[in-house]
């Protein structure tokens, strides 16, 4: 039996990078084309030269929020905002709705997220009955995992959430041989059924999603003969990368360009460096140029003992929107970065609040390479013109400041 979903999950590295940054010239070129959305985001952009990643790392960096902005403005005419490469009939068979209300459309593609290759390293095979916890309303989350349950060759029994007395009847009668959903509910379910003595015992392995699956639970979960493995993907992007029998991080898919930016900016940061996750879909249905995910994770050095070569991140490591309220003015990760590009010594900069409530204390922390005299008062200066409040610095060495993505940190009492 084969340990491998297919030939892409083990190309040779620099194989791999060579036809991502083939396709990519071709697939900035369909969206300016095909999608009034980055017909205007790129506008002027030489597509054929999007040949490498410091080429794509100059383009501008599209966040949710301004998807759902354009959305919004969009409404009467177009719902998706001019970022769908689809219009309604026989090639987009769904439209879904996320939290905003966002839309997303679904192309017609096998597997239209790519989600088969995280089941297929989460040991899912051809003939397996799969209980799908995923909610089936509105929102695409089911139908993920649904299709790419399908991709592996495996029966979907269509759950959705709640319920649980009913799930746990059917999980004894149908005796699926895996769990698809989030790790809270399979957690219930698990403790339902000991509470009631109900048998659920023919599920022995999980894909979950759409929450985090901390070491500790999972490890619960494999006490109770569960082997429960993560994935992440998003409404958007789809699948972006999965669990291995490895435990070791997370795999990126082979269908999207992965960058790790320094949060409120579009700038990659070195490697290992916490960051926000930034994606490129070689999606050509709904085809999104460097899509800020509001995630942080850094990549993993190495390659997964499973034998797949694409890189790995750590998995999700907290949200990048670190928009904070201080003295009544709302400050932004792009502010703090905007104060650091102003002097070429600043390495680094983390904004820390500290204080209680209503006397707040506002300190930018500052990596330089070097300080010469005068440089924290100039730094200050920017600070209130930046953001227009005053704050104190404090110049560090290099390598002081946490590595854990954090632009701006709250501090504060609460009490």
């Amino acid at each position: 039996m084969s340990k491998h979903y297919d030939a892409l999950e083990t190309r040779a590295p620099a194989q791999r990078e060579a036809e991502l940054m083939a396709a990519l010239p071709r697939q900035v070129a369909h969206a300016q084309r095909a999608t009034p959305a980055f017909a205007a985001i790129l506008g002027g952009v030489d597509a054929a030269g999007v040949t490498s990643r410091e080429a794509l790392a100059r383009l501008p960096v599209t966040r949710k929020h301004e998807l759902f902005e354009r959305q919004r403005a969009a409404r009467a005419t177009d719902p998706f905002g001019g970022f769908s490469a689809l219009v309604r009939g026989p090639k987009m068979t769904r439209a879904f709705a996320s939290p905003g209300p966002i839309y997303e459309p679904e192309g017609t593609a096998k597997d239209y997220w790519r989600a088969g290759r995280a089941m297929f390293a989460a040991g899912f095979r051809a003939g397996d009955l799969v209980h799908n916890a995923f909610s089936y309303h509105m929102t695409p989350g089911a139908f993920i995992m649904e299709s790419g349950a399908h991709a592996v060759g495996c029966t979907v029994f269509p759950a959705g959430v709640g319920q649980t007395e009913q799930q746990l009847q059917a999980i004894g009668e149908l005796k699926p041989d895996a769990y698809m959903g989030t790790p809270s509910f399979l957690r219930i379910l698990v403790e339902k059924a000991l509470e009631t003595g109900s048998d659920i015992s023919s599920i022995h392995k999980g894909l979950t999603g759409g929450e985090a699956l901390p070491p500790t639970l999972r490890d619960w979960f494999t006490q109770h003969g569960l082997a429960v493995y993560q994935s992440y993907a998003t409404a958007d992007l789809g699948l972006i990368a999965y669990e291995t029998q490895a435990r070791e991080g997370l795999v990126l898919d082979e269908g999207v360009i992965v960058e790790i930016v320094r949060p409120g900016t579009g700038d990659p940061v070195p490697e290992g460096e916490v960051g926000e996750l930034v994606v490129t879909t070689l999606n050509p249905d709904y085809p999104l140029i460097r899509f800020g995910t509001g995630d942080l994770s850094a990549l993993l050095p190495g390659i997964c003992p499973t034998g797949r070569t694409n890189s790995r991140i750590k998995g999700w490591m907290g949200r990048a929107d670190q928009t904070t309220k201080i003295r009544g003015m709302f400050v932004h990760p792009a502010q703090v970065a905007d104060i650091a590009r102003r002097f070429p010594e600043v390495i680094k900069a983390r904004l820390v609040v500290s204080g209680e409530m209503a006397n707040d204390v506002m300190t930018l922390k500052v990596e330089a390479a070097a300080a010469p005299q005068g440089l924290d008062a100039r730094i200050g200066e920017a600070i209130r013109d930046v953001t227009k409040l005053r704050g104190d610095v404090q110049l560090l060495q290099p390598g002081s400041l946490p590595n854990d993505g954090k632009v701006i940190e709250d501090a504060r009492s609460y009490k």
